[in-house]
């Protein structure tokens, strides 16, 4: 039987397992109606296991409440949601977590939570169907256009297909051919022995040559 991996017994980049930590962000409202909650609301968001990446207090006009819940146009409720919405002063929070958007979602609960969901914080801090205290993102591309409205100078994250192609392509092979003649070595300060390992080993550095150049016959 023959060894798996290269010819001189280094694991292929497929055969090395990379540890995967995906780390999803989801936009948080605490709307008017909870404000004076908000540290309350702040502190059970941390406790459970988030990370505040961004914070601001801020009061919509109606125009921008509008542009907001577009998916919301032509409902009937939607004259009162932009009212209440702008009615007072929200604020929004950039959350980041594993699974942040699915982890939000059930900590908030439904609309109509206090029926269903009583341990849910709408269920704690809704005066209403309307009035329901929190928001959350639904889905990833939902959140990152969100997240853009409440913090325009927020750089596009790509998605975990879109990373792993990037890796796979640009960076796996390198770091795992690093890593290999890391653990044969063994040098007392790894991180910079094999920061500089990368710099020399760099396939997209510039190549320079030596020579005169040799022009073409005319």
């Amino acid at each position: 039987m023959e060894d798996a991996g290269t010819s001189d017994g280094t694991p292929t980049a497929e055969e090395f397992q990379f540890p995967r930590i995906y780390v999803e962000r989801t936009l948080a409202i605490i709307k008017p109606n909870a404000i004076q909650k908000s540290e309350e609301i702040e502190d059970i968001i941390l406790t459970s296991g988030f990370t505040i990446l961004q914070r601001r207090k801020l009061q919509l006009s109606p125009e921008q409440c509008s542009d907001f819940y577009t998916e919301h146009h032509g409902k009937l409720t939607f004259p009162k949601l932009t009212a209440y919405m702008s009615s007072g002063p929200i604020i929004a929070l950039t959350l980041a977590r594993d699974n942040a958007i699915a982890h939000w979602k059930a900590i908030i609960g439904p609309i109509k939570a206090a029926e269903t969901h009583p341990e849910s914080l709408r269920a704690k801090y809704a005066t209403s169907e309307l009035e329901n205290a929190l928001h959350g993102s639904e889905s990833f591309h939902v959140a990152e256009r969100e997240i853009k409205f409440m913090f325009p100078n927020t750089l596009t994250v790509p998605t975990r297909e879109e990373t792993e192609e990037y890796l796979s392509r640009y960076v796996n092979q390198t770091l795992l051919q690093g890593l290999t003649e890391l653990c044969k070595h063994k040098p007392l300060n790894p991180c910079v022995w094999l920061a500089e390992w990368l710099i020399k080993n760099n396939p997209n550095k510039p190549q320079i040559c030596d020579g005169a150049v040799v022009e073409g016959e005319e």
